[in-house]
């Protein structure tokens, strides 16, 4: 390797470093952006496909037990939640609070 592109090289460690160490905050700013455009419904997730924190009886993400459980909830575009079906709701949608599942 000549001089000039044994300098080159670092150079080009050291930028390409940095330019990770910045994509790497890029993405919180982007779950945010979209966190935005979305909103909780409970009463609509399927048995096991709940967003985190799904309340008593849940632990995390996937742990609902029953199709539209009144305490489980799962992110949807935001304003449509209120139009998603419902089984368990008293309104027949999905909920932007748990709410006590209907009796069948």
């Amino acid at each position: 390797m000549t001089t000039r592109m044994q300098s080159a090289v670092p150079a080009f460690a050291l930028a390409a470093a940095l330019g990770s160490a910045l994509a790497m905050g890029a993405p919180p700013a982007q779950a945010q952006e979209e966190g935005a455009r979305k909103e909780k419904c409970y009463g609509v997730a399927l048995a096991g496909k709940n967003d985190c924190a799904a309340g008593p009886g849940t632990t995390c993400a996937g742990t609902s037990t029953r199709d539209y459980q009144a305490n489980a909830w799962t992110y949807v575009p935001a304003g449509t939640c209120t139009t998603t079906v419902s089984e368990t709701s008293p309104t027949g949608h999905g909920q932007l609070e748990p709410f006590e599942a209907k009796k069948s």
